[in-house]
């Protein structure tokens, strides 16, 4: 992981008044970008092969400039670039995913958010310890294929927008969808209803829902459009259709907005103190935006499956605020939160607190 030390010494030499934020152009990107751009900072996207044209459309979001790499590893040759012009790198799931876990965590540039979180989100049985030991409800861990006795959810380590997931209700179905050169973990499927809490955290805010440092925030929630498993019901049953060669996947292609029942809303804020506390006591604390991927069953319980530790493709939803950052602050989406956390921090001389 890039040294402590060494990223507090370039940001020293930082001229703050100037700083660039860059991301991945993907995922989040467009979000990230018009949040920065909202307050005042100069952006950079980081492009592959070429510029990407469809960013023309969106001149509120578009980068004032873009640094193209033939591959993503090449963005390390091009660190003395960004640090002349005083980037700060905001992460995303596609960002991390592309570079990959360690050699994200170990890029030697000032980054948004604490990348020690990076080891215990990207392995399965580490965030289990994090989140179970938080005190969050989690589905039940399968040790071996050979004891799958009800309907599991199959899922391999790392981020990759539910591709290559699967559910088996015996070992057979498991052998037929395995990749057996992928790491994956095995965890009871559970009946419910999904919600994505998305979440920001900042340790230098001290109004709001305060934590033992910081305070929490909801900025908004969704639920995802996966394919092809949301419209296999038209078509019969499972078995059926396995028959046929078809199987049911869960890759993401979109988001809906959600509002919860307002009963449920202090859970939500519960659950999202638990699992920061956690992380504070773990690694130092995750920093920034988050999101609880849940299943609330009838009895309206919570049980979290998984934990992402930084913005979500969800909150695109909401680019103008949502039915949550709306009582916070008009208009405040997460690309916005991120922004001014750093433009906060730059005026408190705090940078420190949430870059690495």
């Amino acid at each position: 992981m890039a040294l402590k030390n060494d990223i507090e010494e370039i940001l020293s030499s930082y001229d703050k008044d100037n700083i660039t934020i860059a991301t991945v152009c993907s995922h989040s990107s467009l979000q990230i970008f018009h949040g920065a751009k909202k307050e005042g900072f100069k952006t950079l996207g980081i492009a592959l092969k070429k510029v990407p044209k469809f960013y023309d459309a969106f001149p509120l979001a578009k980068p004032d400039e873009y640094l193209i790499v033939d591959d993503y590893k090449q963005i390390n040759d091009k660190i003395p670039e960004m640090i002349k012009k005083n980037v700060i790198i905001i992460p995303h799931g596609s960002f991390v995913e592309y570079l990959g876990a360690k050699e994200f965590a170990e890029l030697p540039i000032p980054t948004y958010g604490n990348r020690a979180v990076l080891g215990w989100e990207s392995d399965r049985n580490m965030e289990r310890e994090w989140l179970i030991s938080s005190g969050l409800k989690m589905p039940k861990y399968i040790s071996s294929p050979e004891d799958i006795e009800e309907p599991v959810m199959v899922k391999y380590h790392g981020a990759k927008g539910g591709r290559g997931f699967f559910i088996a209700k015996d070992y057979n179905e498991f052998k037929m969808g395995i990749d057996h050169d992928e790491t994956f973990h095995i965890q009871e499927y559970i009946i419910g209803t999904r919600y994505y809490l998305h979440y920001f955290y900042s340790p230098i805010k001290q109004d709001g829902y305060s934590m033992s440092k910081g305070s929490l925030e909801l900025m908004s929630l969704d639920r995802r459009d996966e394919t092809n498993i949301d419209e296999m019901y038209k078509l019969g049953s499972q078995e059926d259709l396995k028959k046929q060669g078809i199987y049911p996947s869960f890759v993401v292609t979109g988001n809906v907005p959600l509002v919860l029942r307002e009963s449920l809303l202090p859970k939500v804020f519960e659950m999202g103190e638990m699992v920061v506390e956690k992380s504070i006591e773990l690694f130092g604390g995750m920093i920034g935006p988050f999101c609880l991927e849940t299943i609330v069953n009838d009895k309206l319980e919570f049980i979290v499956f998984e934990i992402s530790s930084r913005i979500v493709a969800g909150t695109n939803l909401f680019p103008s605020g949502s039915p949550y950052s709306d009582y916070i602050e008009p208009e405040l989406s997460t690309g916005v939160r991120i922004a001014k956390d750093i433009k906060a921090a730059i005026e408190q001389d705090m940078l420190s607190e949430i870059i690495t």
